[in-house]
């Protein structure tokens, strides 16, 4: 049986997230970033760094999204995570890689580093401490989160 993109997606997500675990790193998903994107995963590793990661279903949600080089500005490193079946030659080299399989996943290429300035890893660990209590607290308190949404679109 074929699964969806959608589904495929939510896969290898969940198969990133346990790896970012496992290598200590504090993932959380759908991070929305002040330029305007959202990046599907920004882990906070264990050395103060951002690994951002880019999640692709597929060859196809690859080639047509052209912003993955946005999401440089707000990680110390930038990561695609795919699953085995993706064609990994279409990957661009200056990107780490994740592949995941089934529910696990392997880190196969380490990211080239470029350290954010302080000023913007200060703001941003801000935002991801802000947005992860603010998802904490959205458990007990549904209202509240509404109100970390609309901040969180409006900066």
């Amino acid at each position: 049986m074929e699964i969806s993109f959608p589904e495929r997606a939510l896969l290898i997500r969940r198969a990133a997230v346990r790896l970012c675990l496992t290598l200590g790193w504090a993932p959380l998903h759908e991070v929305p970033l002040p330029n305007g994107r959202r990046a599907d995963i920004l882990a906070l590793r264990a050395d103060g760094g951002f690994a951002c990661i880019e999640v692709k279903s597929g060859p196809r949600d690859f080639l047509t999204d052209n912003k993955w080089p946005d999401y440089r500005e707000f990680s110390d490193a930038l990561f695609f995570a795919v699953d085995s079946d993706f064609p990994r030659e279409l990957l661009p080299a200056e990107t780490g890689l994740i592949v995941a399989e089934g529910l696990d996943a392997s880190l196969l290429r380490e990211a080239p580093a470029h350290a954010l300035p302080s000023g913007r890893r200060r703001a941003l660990t801000q935002r991801f401490a802000l947005l992860a209590a603010a998802r904490l607290t959205a458990a007990e308190d549904p209202v509240s989160w509404a109100a970390v949404r609309t901040a969180f679109r409006v900066e």
